[in-house]
């Protein structure tokens, strides 16, 4: 199954790429990637939205701004608080979604709780490789990827920020654009968790602490379900539970 490749221009002239798998008249199913990754790594290369469009469903996948195929502007006022989620409410208006499911991986989960923070209301929630303290403060990962890309080539030969320097190599991303957008991360309030009163899919991997606990958010959820994956932060992601068990959410 071929992905098709897509470009629109956020409100302020910044070009953003995404790219669409499955059935055009599908249930829409809009799909966030996590930080130094894109649309293809998260999700198509490992087989994720495949799963996910065998369900009948329109699997939507942007770049993130600073990532993929989307525009990596080194100009700091490209840069404003909250841009991810402006672009990807932006992206929803663009394509005139109104009924339509929301799922994000790390970043992207944090960004989807963002959109449901301003207004959007999708009809399902995944909230993947993502815990309760994640969502609730960005200031510690913040720093750790500050570090990685203030200081690449130095890390520790096989350390946590070493794989992450070789993960961010892998997918050619652009340490100058990364750097100016942690600056724009903003932490999810405790009054947000109570807006996401749709129904819910938490999911992460057994020995995925990298932002806290995912079966506490899930308890902090009004309809909130949590599903346990193999595999770490960076390795379950390549792992095909985890887009089978979002694809049998997303289905059912």
């Amino acid at each position: 199954m071929q992905a098709t490749n897509h470009h629109f221009t956020a409100p302020d002239g910044q070009s953003i790429a995404w790219h669409e798998m499955g059935d055009p008249d599908g249930h829409p199913v809009v799909l966030l990637h996590g930080l130094f990754s894109n649309a293809f790594t998260n999700w198509i290369r490992y087989g994720h939205a495949e799963a996910i469009a065998a369900q009948g469903l329109r699997a939507i996948m942007p770049d993130h701004r600073a990532h993929g195929d989307s525009a990596k502007p080194h100009d700091p006022a490209a840069y404003p608080k909250d841009v991810l989620t402006s672009d990807a409410l932006a992206l929803v208006n663009h394509l005139g979604l109104t009924d339509y499911d929301l799922v994000g991986y790390s970043l992207g989960a944090r960004t989807a709780t963002r959109m449901v923070a301003r207004g959007a209301k999708p009809r399902r929630l995944v909230l993947a490789g993502m815990g309760l303290e994640g969502l609730l403060g960005t200031t510690g990962r913040a720093d750790h990827f500050r570090d990685i890309l203030t200081n690449l080539g130095k890390h520790e030969r096989g350390s946590p920020k070493w794989m992450a320097e070789a993960f961010l190599k892998t997918t050619k991303g652009d340490p100058q654009a990364l750097l100016l957008l942690l600056d724009t991360w903003e932490h999810v309030q405790e009054a947000d968790l109570a807006r996401l009163t749709m129904p819910t899919l938490v999911v992460a991997g057994a020995e995925d602490q990298d932002n806290g606990s995912a079966p506490a958010l899930a308890e902090r959820l009004l309809h909130g379900t949590y599903q346990e994956v193999p595999g770490g932060h960076m390795s379950s992601v390549t792992r095909p539970e985890l887009g089978a068990a979002i694809a049998a959410f997303l289905g059912a």
